[in-house]
């Protein structure tokens, strides 16, 4: 799954579709785990930045691909092509947005079309603001469609980890798989 410029590794690798409106906060979400920085400037992507991330479990190492897409309608591009071997996802919105949230049902639609029966993580991020508009009782769609949900915060890491490791025991087939504390 990896991309021409990149090594492959020769332990698990997954290729992670990472969905949602555009400034919900996937690239900065991303961005968190690779360098451990919060971007405060908001940066549309386009089109699709693919990112390496590896996580070491007592099951050993492992790689998500993240496939970090464009939310905003006028540079998604190839959208349905990013998601084509899609082997989980997260769907993201922001929690300070109604429409972000309403929008969930299409992210999840269109995703599902490409990609059959995947795991997939909904988070609500930016938990950390205070002006929050979808209040965690009214999140009910991941019960729908028998989704993880986790309310996260790429600012002040909660949660952080979460849909990761979710997905990780979800591909791996097991529920003991834990992070290692390096």
């Amino acid at each position: 799954m990896a991309l021409p410029n990149q090594q492959v590794v020769d332990y698990p690798s997954f290729k992670l579709v990472i969905v949602g409106d555009g400034g919900t906060g996937k690239t900065t979400f991303v961005k968190r785990h690779l360098t451990g920085e919060f971007e405060k400037k908001y940066e549309p992507t386009i089109g699709v930045e693919v990112h390496p991330l590896d996580f070491s479990t007592n099951c050993g190492k492992i790689r998500f691909y993240c496939w970090d897409t464009a939310g905003q309608e006028k540079f998604g591009g190839l959208r349905d092509g990013y998601y084509i071997h899609g082997q989980c996802a997260i769907i993201m919105f922001d929690v300070t947005s109604r429409l972000t949230y309403k929008n969930v049902p299409t992210w999840h639609r269109d995703l599902c079309r490409v990609c059959e029966n995947i795991p997939i993580v909904l988070c609500g991020n930016k938990v950390d603001v205070k002006n929050r508009q979808v209040k965690a009782k009214q999140v009910t769609f991941h019960r729908k469609k028998n989704l993880q949900y986790y309310e996260i915060s790429a600012k002040s890491n909660y949660n952080f980890e979460k849909p990761f490791l979710y997905l990780a025991r979800k591909l791996a087939g097991t529920f003991t798989l834990s992070k290692l504390l390096l």
